[in-house]
């Protein structure tokens, strides 16, 4: 890996394009290798991943934002050949399908993650990438490489820039990564690649408002702007057109502005020419519909239950954790709304203190039961959830930021003080299906949560042939690529669609 340097320059210093990030990232997505030579083990995690994404977008077909999206993309139907969007027969242009696949993949917050200085879903990346493969001609093995091209810049940005101090969603490090994923496949020029990541940067930009007090429906959208605002970027890239420049490093660019101002230097670590693409790998999914953070938390909770007797002898619950934890979907957000039983799902899903309650008094966890508004405000779950509190502790805090991915750690301790003034404790420090968990998710865990999520909507048959499909991701030819959308029962989604208001389109 080679460490780069990267601090704000005054516009008088004339930084040559060939030594700012923007530039570099592209040269890394460029040089990317052809899928029969990427990591095998790297190959095989983008296959999960697009597993992933098709479980969980498959089971949101029927929530109210997917099929917003959807709605908005069919109203654009496209001249040959377009691209497909899930859960309906007309092919869209693939802006639009990335937004409404993008939606679809987002809304149950149930897919990969990957956590280091900034938050991430690098999975995003992947309906962008393919629906611009479907519209473009390209093959499975195309596809491939792109993946692995986006997880990689991503991961390095989510490695080297924070984004959250400064309150400034998590969104912009993924339009970059998915305009690098997309000049991999397409085997684009660096310099239109550079200039596509910096358009979509400055276009992506916006506050962690979207994540903080009454969270709503646009967290679910966000990561599909990015991705369709990549691809209008790389579109208007490839016609010859420019980008702000320097992006990053201007004086009125993004780290002088947005981050830590004109004094601003962070270190963003890049592959050398030829070195493996292994960033995939550093990256887990979710067991559990909820915001990684709280997974490790719902398996302890569950591992705990047993230990605590009556759920209604408790007299407090503190959960002591990392500085993240405890200030994003803990009690330190200071956010009244996630102590709210009226909050909406998108809310609850951000705090910790709630599915805490939920996790220990069920013993499980469900992607809408657990979510259901009459669970949320039924009386003993909100004794309980009100007696919970989270606090910063600095070792939960060193190991989040461990750079050894081996002892990074997400979980906390739970510290469960009873009436009688009996003391429970226990800790866990990352989720079961983490790879340093009790039980990593390998490809039989994939397969096994694509299998429970589609339940009742993707048939025994139509399941069987799409996990085939995807095995053989690095086989298909374009017209292949289609069949990594299994079919549904397209009229039911049709009559959900047509019961929403209407919108401009």
């Amino acid at each position: 890996m080679i460490d780069h340097q990267v601090r704000v320059h005054p516009s008088a210093d004339r930084l040559p394009r060939e030594d700012q990030l923007a530039w570099k990232l592209a040269a890394v997505a460029t040089g990317t290798q052809e899928a029969a030579d990427l990591d095998p083990a790297a190959a095989a995690m983008a296959v999960n991943r697009v597993i992933d994404n098709a479980s969980v977008a498959l089971a949101a077909l029927l929530r109210r934002p997917v099929a917003v999206a959807r709605a908005q993309a069919t109203a654009h139907p496209a001249t040959a050949p377009g691209s497909t969007v899930f859960g309906s027969p007309v092919r869209v242009p693939p802006a639009w399908a990335a937004w409404a696949n993008g939606t679809a993949v987002r809304e149950l917050d149930f897919h990969d993650t990957y956590l280091a200085a900034d938050y991430s879903h690098p999975g995003d990346n992947i309906p962008p990438l393919l629906a611009v493969a479907q519209h473009t001609g390209r093959s499975g093995a195309d596809l491939l490489r792109g993946i692995v091209a986006a997880y990689e810049i991503h991961v390095a940005l989510v490695k080297g820039i924070c984004l959250h101090a400064h309150r400034i969603d998590h969104v912009a490090h993924l339009s970059a990564a998915t305009a690098c994923g997309l000049g991999a496949m397409l085997r684009l020029p660096t310099p239109t690649v550079y200039q596509a990541v910096g358009q979509a940067v400055h276009t992506t930009t916006a506050t962690r408002q979207s994540r903080k007090g009454e969270i709503s429906s646009w967290k679910a959208f966000a990561p599909a702007f990015a991705g369709k605002a990549a691809i209008e970027a790389v579109d208007r890239a490839m016609r010859g057109e420019g980008a702000p420049a320097p992006i990053y490093e201007g004086e009125d660019g993004f780290l002088a502005w947005m981050l830590d101002g004109p004094e601003a230097a962070y270190t963003v670590s890049l592959p050398e020419p030829g070195e493996a693409r292994r960033a995939i790998l550093d990256t887990y999914t979710k067991e559990h519909s909820a915001e990684y953070q709280a997974q490790a938390i719902i398996d302890l909770a569950r591992r705990m239950r047993e230990k605590t007797g009556p759920l209604d002898r408790v007299r407090s619950l503190v959960l002591h954790t990392s500085h993240h934890t405890h200030h994003v979907i803990g009690s330190g957000a200071n956010d009244p709304q996630k102590y709210d039983p009226t909050a909406s799902r998108e809310t609850l899903d951000h705090s910790v203190p709630y599915i805490f309650a939920v996790a220990l008094q069920d013993g499980s966890w469900h992607h809408e039961r657990s979510y259901a508004s009459d669970r949320a405000r039924r009386p003993d779950t909100v004794e309980l959830w009100r007696k919970i509190s989270t606090v910063e502790e600095p070792e939960w805090t060193r190991r989040y930021h461990d750079p050894d991915p081996g002892r990074r750690a997400f979980g906390g301790r739970a510290v469960i003080t009873l009436d009688d003034g009996t003391v429970v404790e226990d800790e866990l420090a990352v989720a079961d299906a983490h790879p340093a968990g009790a039980r990593p998710f390998d490809r039989d865990g994939y397969t096994a949560k694509f299998r429970t999520l589609t339940e009742g909507v993707v048939t025994p048959d139509a399941r069987d042939a799409f996990l085939d499909t995807a095995g053989r991701l690095a086989e298909l030819d374009t017209a292949g690529l289609a069949d990594l959308f299994p079919a549904v029962d397209t009229a039911a989604v049709a009559a959900y669609d047509s019961a929403l208001p209407k919108g401009l389109f």
